[in-house]
């Protein structure tokens, strides 16, 4: 149970970091600055592991990591996927894996909570 739990975060927090000002997540920029000891960057010491106080949130969901670090290839790729089904119109799932019915759905209900906060 837990890894899918672990997996259903990982893409709901690549969801949210879509709407958040890229900018400022810059890696190169980051290390510049002596940013990534302060925001626990996963990719310096994976051994480390989370812990302290927050440095990412957005509508509920937080991290005490890098979020740049911490969303993976497969959660951006299922949420590309969702994107560009949603730009396209196809809603078939026929064909589709498991995994990818069970990320769009999760996704689609993420969507609808942000357009019901927006409709606020």
């Amino acid at each position: 149970m837990f890894p899918e739990r672990r997996r259903k975060k990982k893409l709901t927090v690549a969801f949210h970091f879509q709407f958040t000002n890229q900018a400022g997540w810059k890696c190169d920029a980051c290390r510049k600055a002596g940013l990534d000891q302060k925001r626990r960057c996963g990719w310096l010491d994976p051994a480390k592991g989370p812990g302290g106080r927050p440095v990412w949130s957005r509508r509920g969901h937080l991290l005490t990591e890098c979020p740049k670090s911490y969303i993976t290839a497969g959660s951006l790729t299922l949420l590309e996927e969702f994107n560009v089904r949603k730009l396209t119109g196809a809603a078939e799932i026929d064909g589709l894996g498991s995994r990818t019915v069970e990320a769009i759905c999760i996704l689609e209900q993420e969507l609808r909570g942000e357009m019901e906060q927006r409709n606020e």
